[in-house]
């Protein structure tokens, strides 16, 4: 999985985890426990009525709206990873 994820570097993505927090970043390293993203909306899906899916959405529409300039995210956490720009708009 981990030499798939550094295919993704430069790319912004999506990592969903098994809490409520959600990342919507560029990928920048791949480690061996995390995933290092820069310019990162770091979202908690629990403080909102807004659930996770219509957040990523309008990431599509609107542009990542940065709240960290980077942050490490624990892959024991991480449930999912994909490319921001593979999510189907509906």
């Amino acid at each position: 999985m981990k030499d798939t994820l550094r295919e993704l570097i430069g790319r912004e993505i999506v990592v969903d985890t098994r809490s409520p927090w959600m990342y919507i970043g560029r990928l920048q390293e791949v480690f061996a426990d995390s995933l290092l993203l820069a310019d990162v909306d770091v979202h908690d899906s629990s403080e909102t009525q807004l659930p996770k899916e219509r957040y990523v959405l309008a990431a599509c529409e609107t542009g990542v709206k940065a709240n960290r300039r980077s942050v490490y995210v624990s892959l024991g956490h991480v449930v999912s990873v994909s490319p921001l720009a593979d999510v189907i708009r509906y």
